[in-house]
């Protein structure tokens, strides 16, 4: 007998946009973890998103070093236990219940002192059914070291659960104060998935194809940072971020460390979240914080995919896009016809390639005179002064 037909399942309607501030935006996420929520939130303000994740989490659920000691935590239940990151909690959960121990372990932290650094942690904690006694506001390692040797840990059994490096310093800071620490670390970072796709998102981003590039984790960040040492292009990107061109942001100040350290001043999210940071990055782009000139048609805003003028996106050709880069940077300066045939392709010696090139970019964006043409010199954008644009 033939079975019944069913129905064939449609497709789920695609989520409204939410706004129109990341149009023309390209977006690189160099995260592993959620990436797919991150890219789908960002896409819903008008960006187009490329993975690029630096690095993978690498559970230890089979890891007998994590599973002997949950065993002497719960021989010798701990009086203090420090929660570092979310995923890391829940990745210890879940290991001591594949290991038939979760309903033990819960008995044996129950008694104890619970710290948590930064409110993923906290939630981690809930969502087992313990009770966080305090959260670090700074979510940082060094604001929960410090509150735990004001309370006094000599003597003190203490069981400190890490992030992915595990080298946050505070087995060792705990250890001086006279605590017996047991330390856990339940995933590590590996190598990323597709190293190809970490080197074409660098040079990438060197070469002005990129808006903003989003990391959610130190490592993460760190290793996109040598990525871009290796290719050669770090002192372009840098340059490229201190002229406001590109936006680097992060989830959080100890996932900015990196990125500081190499000389660029990141966006940091302001509550370690993920929709903190789609926020922050949708407030930089939406709220007039990107680089811009004032200029007889509006104010002018570069994107990757074009330009936003006067509140308005207008699609260009990647030639057209790097010929106009090159008139921003000028400020309104002029810029050499050979200076303009470096941006474009195939061009050779042929200058009136260049007046082709501006004669269909000036199309393309509909203000002719927003490019002026300055006779037996080159080309400039039409900008005002500063007493016009305070007008």
């Amino acid at each position: 007998m033939n079975e019944p037909s069913r129905p064939a399942r449609t497709a789920d309607p695609p989520r409204a946009q939410l706004s129109a501030a990341l149009d023309g935006c390209t977006v690189v996420i160099a995260v592993d973890r959620r990436s797919l929520e991150l890219a789908a939130a960002l896409e819903r303000h008008g960006a187009q998103v490329r993975h690029a994740p630096a690095l993978t989490i690498v559970p230890h659920i089979d890891d007998d070093a994590l599973v002997a000691a949950t065993h002497e935590l719960i021989a010798h239940p701990p009086e203090v236990v420090v929660a570092t990151t979310g995923v890391g909690f829940r990745g210890w959960m879940e290991a001591a219940d594949e290991a038939g121990l979760l309903d033990e372990l819960h008995a044996a932290l129950s008694r104890a002192q619970i710290v948590a650094r930064g409110p993923k942690a906290r939630g981690a904690i809930q969502q087992a059914g313990l009770t966080a006694d305090w959260v670090a506001e700074s979510e940082t390692s060094a604001e929960l070291g410090e509150y735990l040797l004001a309370e006094g840990l000599d003597g003190r059994r203490v069981a400190v659960q890490h992030h992915g490096s595990g080298a946050d310093g505070l087995d060792e800071l705990f250890q001086a104060a006279g605590a017996d620490v047991v330390s856990l670390t339940v995933y590590r970072w590996g190598p990323p998935p597709d190293p190809a796709a970490v080197s074409r998102s660098v040079l990438a981003t060197a070469q002005g194809e990129v808006d903003a590039v989003l990391f959610t984790s130190a490592p993460g960040a760190a290793e996109w940072i040598a990525a871009a040492q290796r290719e050669g292009v770090l002192e372009a990107i840098v340059e490229l971020s201190a002229q406001g061109r590109l936006l680097l942001a992060a989830v959080g100040p100890i996932t900015a460390g990196p990125l500081r350290d190499a000389g660029i001043a990141p966006l940091v999210a302001e509550r370690g979240r993920l929709g903190s940071l789609v926020r922050a990055v949708v407030t930089h782009f939406g709220g007039g914080h990107a680089a811009s000139l004032p200029t007889i048609a509006g104010r002018l805003e570069l994107r990757s995919n074009g330009i936003v003028l006067d509140g308005r996106h207008v699609p260009l050709s990647r030639t057209g896009a790097d010929l106009l880069a090159a008139l921003f940077a000028a400020g309104g300066g002029v810029v050499s016809r050979q200076r303009l045939q470096g941006a474009l392709p195939r061009s050779g010696e042929n200058t009136h390639a260049v007046e082709m090139a501006v004669a269909r970019l000036r199309e393309a964006i509909g203000v002719p005179d927003l490019i002026k043409t300055v006779v037996k010199r080159g080309y400039r954008l039409n900008v005002l002064d500063p007493a016009e644009a305070s007008a």
